[in-house]
């Protein structure tokens, strides 16, 4: 269990570090009058910090090395 978790932590590491963050898109209604209809297309960014990149990508190591001892 713990080497799959320790996988896991390793790839979302590396993952926040390469790309520092990602991104998704909401669509929102604007107008809506009979049968009119008009809609937006929102992209919301949301940061991830190097530091939890980092956390995340040592966690991982820690845990594999944890995980072989045993």
């Amino acid at each position: 269990m713990n080497q799959v978790l320790g996988i896991v932590l390793i790839v979302l590491g590396l993952a926040g570090l390469a790309w520092g963050g990602f991104t998704y898109t909401t669509r929102q209604k604007v107008v809506d009058v009979g049968p009119i209809h008009a809609t937006r297309d929102k992209t919301h960014t949301v940061p991830v910090p190097p530091i939890a990149g980092a956390i995340a990508l040592i966690g991982g190591v820690v845990l594999l090395a944890q995980s072989k001892k045993a």
